[in-house]
C-alpha cells in the first residue's frame, strides 16, 4: 500500500523530440527569427527553440541576444540577435516538440543586419566623430537632477542611463542610438499597468515586455527603430500614454498616442524619446490644437472668391 501511496509523488522524465543543428555565420550582425504562419506553442510551451553559442566557441567571438535571459526564442514570435566578431563561426540552434508531436520542427530564417563587426582600433574612434560633448553633458547634468528613475535605457557610446517620466531619455541631436530600454513608474501607475515593444524594422516589433523587463538589446550595437507604449488595467482608464521621439537622421515625431509605433519613415534608429502619462481627457484634446490651422487655411482661400468675381465683370464689360 505503501509504494501505491508514493508512486503519484515520484518525479517523472519525458523524453521530448529534440533536434540540433550547428549554423555557421561570418563577421557581422544576424536575426534568427521564425518563418510567418506557424502556430503558436501550446499549454507546454511547445515547440519551441535556443540559439546559443556553439561549443568550443569562444564568447567573444560570437554573442547571442534574446529577449528571454537563456536564448529561449519560442515557437513563433521570439527572436535572436547574433553578433559574430570574427567569422566563420558556429552559433547551435536546438528545436523541442512534444514526444508525441507531428509536426515538423519550427522553421527559422536568418537576416544579416549589419556587416562585420569593427574592430577595438576603429570602436576607438568613434568618440572623435560623435557630436559635441557638451550636449551630452548639460543632458546628464539634467538627468541627475531627476528625482524618479522611471525608464533605464542603454544608449551608444553611453552605457545604462536612467531618467524619469515626463523627461527626455537620451539626448535630441546627439547621433547616439538606444539600443534597448525599459519602463517602471515608481509612483501613479503600477508597472504591472504598463508594457512596451520595440521596432526592430518594418512592421516588425518584439514581443510585448511588462513594465520593468528589458526590451532591445544590450552591447550587440544594434539600435532600436522606435518604440510602443500603452497602459493595460485600471490605469487605462483614466489615462493615456504620449510619445515624442527624435531620431538619428533628424526625425522628430509626436507627442502622439503611445499605442501606436512610432518610428521614422526612413527607420533611422531611435536616439531619443519623451515618454509622458496624461489624463485621457488631455490627449482627447490634443487633437483639437490642429483646428487654428484649418480655420487659417479656409481664411485664406476666401478672398480668392471675390477675385476670381472681379475678372469676371471686367471680362463682360469688354
Amino acid at each position: 500500500m505503501s509504494n501505491a501511496a508514493e508512486a503519484p509523488r515520484q518525479n517523472r522524465v519525458i523524453d521530448l523530440k529534440a533536434g540540433a543543428h550547428m549554423m555557421v555565420l561570418d563577421a557581422g550582425i544576424f536575426c534568427i527569427f521564425h518563418a510567418a504562419g506557424q502556430a503558436p506553442a501550446g499549454p507546454a510551451g511547445l515547440p519551441g527553440v535556443r540559439i546559443s553559442r556553439a561549443p568550443g566557441t569562444p564568447p567573444g567571438i560570437v554573442t547571442v541576444s534574446t529577449f528571454e535571459e537563456d536564448g529561449w526564442i519560442g515557437g513563433s514570435n521570439g527572436a535572436a540577435l547574433v553578433r559574430v566578431m570574427r567569422g566563420p563561426a558556429a552559433v547551435l540552434v536546438t528545436t523541442y516538440q512534444e514526444p508525441d508531436s507531428l509536426h515538423a520542427a519550427p522553421r527559422l530564417q536568418v537576416a544579416q543586419l549589419a556587416g562585420p563587426v569593427t574592430t577595438a582600433p576603429a570602436q576607438a574612434a568613434v568618440p572623435e566623430a560623435a557630436p559635441a560633448s557638451p550636449i551630452v553633458e548639460k543632458a546628464e547634468a539634467a538627468a541627475e537632477q531627476d528625482v524618479s528613475k522611471d525608464i533605464s535605457a542603454h544608449i551608444q557610446r553611453r552605457g545604462d542611463v536612467t531618467g524619469g517620466i515626463g523627461h527626455w531619455m537620451g539626448v535630441p541631436g546627439s547621433q547616439g542610438w538606444i539600443e534597448g530600454f525599459s519602463v517602471a513608474p515608481e509612483n501613479g501607475v503600477p508597472a504591472s499597468d504598463i508594457e512596451y515593444q520595440a521596432v526592430l524594422g518594418k512592421g516588425w516589433l518584439s514581443p510585448w515586455a511588462e513594465g520593468g523587463q528589458y526590451c532591445g538589446s544590450r552591447g550587440m550595437a544594434l539600435p532600436i527603430l522606435g518604440l510602443r507604449v500603452r497602459l493595460k488595467g485600471e490605469s487605462a482608464k483614466t489615462l493615456k500614454v504620449r510619445l515624442t521621439a527624435s531620431f538619428t537622421d533628424g526625425t522628430r515625431l509626436g507627442p502622439v498616442d503611445g499605442s501606436e509605433a512610432l518610428e521614422a519613415e526612413s527607420l533611422a534608429p531611435l536616439e531619443a524619446f519623451l515618454l509622458e502619462i496624461v489624463p485621457e481627457k488631455e490627449t482627447q484634446e490634443t487633437p483639437v490644437k490642429a483646428a487654428p490651422k484649418a480655420r487659417a487655411a479656409k481664411a485664406a482661400d476666401a478672398p480668392a472668391k471675390p477675385a476670381a468675381s472681379r475678372k469676371r465683370k471686367s471680362a463682360a464689360a469688354s
